[in-house]
């Protein structure tokens, strides 16, 4: 499944070494990311949710935090129970069921890892075109 496939790419691009949960947390972004392409039909973004997912958080206030993940600064924190208010319901239960966790388990874990992966998803400053896979793939030096 794509998800699977994303997130072994988010874990590695996360540093899959080290601390152990990276691989957990490439996983679960993953999952997110897959949730989030399946969820929205019709969109340009569907091979690229990251820009929906942005879009998301800035719509519930996490704008400064989104920004800093995105911009070349350093990156705001973001807290689980923010996360959780973000993303749908239906979204956090799924990534949650994915990964073998509670929704507030997923939420915590989200928002560890999310700022770092955002950041190097977009190197430049912006959200780059193209599909996630492609973009995960350009970031392996």
């Amino acid at each position: 499944m794509a998800g699977n496939d994303l997130g072994s790419l988010l874990g590695s691009l996360l540093g899959g070494g080290g601390q152990g949960g990276a691989g957990g947390a490439g996983g679960i972004l993953g999952s997110l990311l897959g949730a989030l392409a399946g969820g929205k039909s019709g969109g340009a973004d569907g091979a690229n949710p990251l820009g929906g997912l942005l879009d998301m958080l800035t719509k519930s206030g996490l704008t400064d935090q989104a920004q800093s993940w995105v911009g070349t600064g350093r990156n705001q924190p973001v807290s689980g129970a923010q996360i959780a208010e973000a993303l749908p319901d239906d979204t956090l239960q799924k990534v949650a069921a994915d990964a073998g966790v509670s929704p507030q388990e997923a939420a915590e874990q989200i928002a560890q890892s999310l700022p770092q992966a955002v950041d190097k998803l977009t190197p430049n400053g912006s959200v780059p075109q193209g599909s996630l896979e492609d973009l995960i793939r350009q970031q392996q030096l």
